[in-house]
């Protein structure tokens, strides 16, 4: 079971005082012990800044057991496909490419998603399963 990782359950673990970071820790130390967890080059990017460092936000992730599996091609293109059914359906936010593609990534080269965030996910990739730690 390889199972993709979204930044906000990450940035859960490492917040001072996040309302999911023991739930999100557990769904993590879960998904590690079902198998292999991935993130793309987008989560490794946004969780890293929150780091006065890249390097140590790198660090971080290692510690966490998230492979670094960039987005391939067909996950690009499904991730600028599924932003243009957003944006077509009247979505008003125009920054919101990055989240696109963490769902296409997870789409095409995990079986799941570890994520809290549900909204867009469940509506533009709907074979995609999502795990959710808020839910737990």
């Amino acid at each position: 079971m390889i199972t993709a990782v979204d930044t906000s359950v990450l940035l859960d673990i490492v917040l001072r005082d996040a309302p999911d970071g023991r739930r999100s820790m557990a769904a993590l130390q879960s998904a590690l012990a079902d198998g292999a967890i991935i993130a793309c080059e987008v989560v490794w990017a946004e969780f890293s800044a929150a780091y006065p460092e890249s390097s140590k936000g790198g660090a971080a992730l290692r510690q966490f057991g998230l492979e670094f599996v960039p987005l391939e091609a067909d996950g690009a293109l499904a991730a600028g496909a599924a932003w243009r059914r957003y944006r077509a359906a009247g979505g008003p936010r125009t920054r919101v490419i990055a989240d696109f593609l963490i769902g296409a990534h997870a789409a095409t080269q995990a079986d799941r998603l570890l994520t809290r965030d549900r909204g867009f996910y469940r509506s533009y990739f709907t074979d995609l399963p999502l795990l959710d730690p808020s839910r737990a």
